[in-house]
């Protein structure tokens, strides 16, 4: 995996977490009792996206690390996942 693959898979899995970790402990302006006007009473009152993004990064980084691992370590590869057999067996020169 190159520097542009690994910067790639990064920000995959920075948008996968921060998709998870944006509801965690929201409040809504219903549940807080302050609805501005012309916004629905399900929308955030404080959405504190700073803190949730530092959180992502801090996630993110230790998920990337475990996938970019396993992927330079050549524990897993696409062989591995080639349920069906449709990629060709890699030739071996002998020399």
């Amino acid at each position: 995996m190159g520097p542009v693959s690994g910067l790639v898979l990064f920000a995959v899995v920075w948008a996968m977490v921060f998709f998870v970790v944006l509801p965690l402990k929201m409040v809504s302006q219903g549940d807080a009792g302050e609805v501005v006007p012309g916004t629905h009473q399900s929308a955030p009152a404080d959405a504190q996206i700073g803190r949730k993004a530092k959180i992502t990064t801090i996630w993110a980084f230790g998920i990337w690390a475990v996938i970019a691992g396993v992927i330079w370590s050549g524990a897993i590869s696409v062989r591995d996942i080639d349920w069906f057999n449709r990629m060709a067996t890699p030739e071996v020169n002998q020399g």
